[in-house]
């Protein structure tokens, strides 16, 4: 009689009780378009996660179960912020039909400021390669980068997340469909994983995103790809999947 894994008590403990070697590559992103190239250790990632999660429920009252509306793009910046909003034990919105009316924040790039003029709560995040903030924001609008810089880099899980966490879905559905999307792809602990697909939707976000970081694979995602480099980065890269 097999019996199923225990939730973790948040998708960001289930991410990071997967890594075996802290200071080893999580998450490399790259963007063909900027020439950015950014790489995070898993401690480094953990950290930025933290000083989100601390930010998120310190300075932004955020309680579990609160919604949070995040609009962004694919980037190194954008999985820091999921990850500490989920640590908060924050409900994430993705779907565009959102009503922002209801959610306590809504966390979306500078370019996208005037499509959330009826926010309470707006934050922006810079997108930035180094983290550097966002100049001349109107009032009333929160720059995130430099805000949750002044945050600790731990973060200590008040309870276990048992509410929604991702277009109203629970921990365990959200972790279990990232381990079967990873099974699906061949991805598996040590691996390192190419990839250039979107995840701008929750079902996206679970299983491009997610998947190969909760089988402990380090994640080499890519924006605005151009696919004539694609196998020469796979090689400079050393990757072991590449996902396209």
């Amino acid at each position: 009689m097999t019996t199923s894994a225990p939730v973790p008590a948040s998708v960001t403990t289930g991410i990071f009780g997967a890594v075996a070697d802290w200071s080893q590559p999580m998450v490399t992103y790259y963007d063909h378009d900027s020439g950015e190239r950014t790489e995070l250790s898993a401690a480094t990632l953990g950290n930025w996660a933290a000083k989100s999660a601390n930010f998120f429920v310190d300075e932004l009252g955020l309680a579990p179960g609160d919604e949070l509306r995040v609009d962004l793009p694919e980037h190194w910046q954008t999985i820091a912020i999921l990850l500490g909003a989920w640590w908060a034990g924050a409900h994430v919105r993705l779907d565009d039909d959102t009503d922002t009316a209801a959610v306590a924040a809504v966390i979306t790039s500078a370019d996208r400021i005037d499509a959330y003029g009826d926010v309470d709560e707006l934050l922006v995040a810079s997108l930035d390669p180094f983290a550097m903030g966002v100049r001349d924001l109107p009032i009333g609008v929160t720059d995130f980068a430099s805000a949750v810089r002044v945050h600790g880099d731990q973060y200590a899980l008040r309870s276990p997340v048992t509410g929604p966490v991702l277009d109203g879905q629970p921990v365990g559905a959200v972790l279990a469909a990232a381990r079967t999307a990873a099974e699906a792809e061949g991805i598996v602990a040590g691996a390192r994983a190419l990839s250039v697909r979107s995840w701008r939707t929750g079902a996206d976000v679970q299983t491009n995103l997610l998947a190969p970081l909760i089988v402990g694979a380090s994640l080499v995602t890519v924006s605005h790809a151009d696919a004539t480099r694609l196998d020469a980065l796979a090689d400079t890269e050393r990757a072991t999947v590449t996902l396209r």
